[in-house]
């Protein structure tokens, strides 16, 4: 089909789709795509550019402007151009919450793209929910799609309950099956230690009581100490600055000679292992988004790449250095696109029509294309939940290496749904 006889939907449609090449032949086509009525589509950035989660943030900050960008290339969502509103929730739940109700109430954004930090994402549905505007979170504690979730929250990537199914049976039958769980005291954390100390029980093995550290806490020596001696599995769940201290002080106490170190990617989120000197060797890591290029080698993930200006070992910035937030940040590129989606296949125009972008999303497939770099996923019908492949890697010689890969199909036969949404009225 030549590329020139396309309608713009379908033009759209077919370049997303990967049936033009990625970034070259259909970026020039669409400067005059927009339509004349309607106005532009709003989208709020509810995102961490300061605090805690600055280093993430940034990413997926970054994330969201790029996808925004390609799709106003591409002629905007059914023809109107789209316009990103960014607020700073600094990494601070109260904070977070004020931001999101002046994204929605004073910049007038229509879909929200959702902040990474779990306490401020669970801070904002209730808002997001009262407001009645769909909220795509990005954090990974499971009740944003589960008790504390609603009709308008989604989550195309994995939650502790799906990190849990996808690793810690593996973990048990081939690391150790007495664990001892250390994470910050707060809500990414805790549901962490609830998600796999239940798949470790039903498993037969042993889960000791958790090291709860505090947010602020420096110095790890007095919490890794706790540590039992029979540990077999140390299972860590940190963020920046305390990841550093964690793998560098742990490191200094000899504890990978004794028991194996297992984690979920969040713990080396925008860190390279290389910059920790070998603290992080050895270390076994949940993936949702291979770091490395070559564990998903396609002209969809090359181009990602290339767009976040990334390179395709390390995913380090090349004009910074930064290390991209890669298993979270894609998640702020591809709820663009599935926001996308769900209006052009609903017929959606204003705020009335909300109850059929969330119908469109609910059970939504999105094909691994551009607009979704981390491959072919489900957005579950019942918990709004992504159903995606995930990957056990192993920091070896300072690099990530695929291990084995978890199917999406797999998480799905893994991961019953605990909640039904769609029986709430919207």
């Amino acid at each position: 089909m030549s590329k020139y006889r396309l309608n713009r939907r379908s033009f759209l449609s077919h370049a997303l789709s990967g049936g033009v090449a990625a970034g070259t032949a259909y970026l020039g086509l669409t400067r005059d795509l927009y339509a004349r009525d309607g106005g532009p589509i709003i989208l709020g950035n509810h995102c961490e550019l300061t605090g805690g989660f600055a280093s993430w943030g940034y990413w997926h900050d970054k994330a969201a402007k790029a996808a925004v960008a390609l799709v106003n290339e591409q002629g905007g969502i059914a023809g109107r151009k789209v316009e990103l509103v960014t607020e700073d929730t600094e990494s601070n739940p109260a904070t977070g919450t004020r931001k999101l109700r002046s994204l929605i109430e004073r910049s007038g954004a229509n879909f929200i793209v959702g902040s990474v930090h779990s306490g401020v994402m669970l801070s904002a549905i209730p808002v997001a929910t009262e407001l009645k505007t769909v909220y795509f979170s990005a954090g990974e504690a499971t009740e944003a799609t589960g008790s504390k979730g609603s009709r308008y929250s989604f989550r195309t990537g994995t939650d502790t309950y799906a990190l849990a199914a996808a690793g810690a049976p593996w973990a048990f039958e081939n690391l150790g099956k007495n664990w001892t769980i250390i994470s910050p005291d707060y809500a990414w954390g805790h549901s962490h230690y609830q998600e796999h100390k239940a798949v470790i029980e039903k498993l037969g093995g042993k889960v000791n009581d958790p090291i709860f550290v505090p947010l602020d806490a420096k110095d790890m020596v007095p919490y890794l100490a706790k540590i039992p001696q029979e540990t077999q599995v140390l299972f860590s769940v940190f963020f920046g600055a305390q990841s550093v201290a964690f793998y560098t002080q742990a490191k200094s106490m000899g504890l990978e000679k004794t028991m194996k170190m297992y984690s979920i990617c969040g713990t080396m989120e925008a860190i390279a292992p290389n910059d920790l000197q070998g603290a992080g060797e050895g270390v076994y890591i949940v993936e949702n988004f291979p770091r490395v290029l070559k564990y998903k080698d396609d002209e969809f993930h090359r181009e990602h790449n290339k767009r976040m200006g990334i390179d395709d070992v390390d995913a380090r910035e090349s004009n910074s250095q930064r290390v991209m937030a890669k298993s979270h940040a894609w998640q702020s590129w591809e709820n663009v696109f599935a926001i996308k989606q769900a209006i052009e296949t609903s017929g959606w125009k204003t705020k009335k029509d909300d109850k059929l972008v969330i119908e469109a999303l609910e059970g939504a497939k999105l094909a691994n294309s551009l607009g979704h770099p981390q491959g072919e996923k489900l957005l579950r019908r019942e918990d709004h939940s992504g159903m995606v492949d995930c990957y056990i890697s192993r920091v070896e010689n300072g690099k990530f290496e695929v291990k084995k890969k978890v199917t999406k199909e797999e998480m799905i036969k893994a991961l019953p749904p605990r909640f039904d949404f769609t029986k709430t009225a919207i």
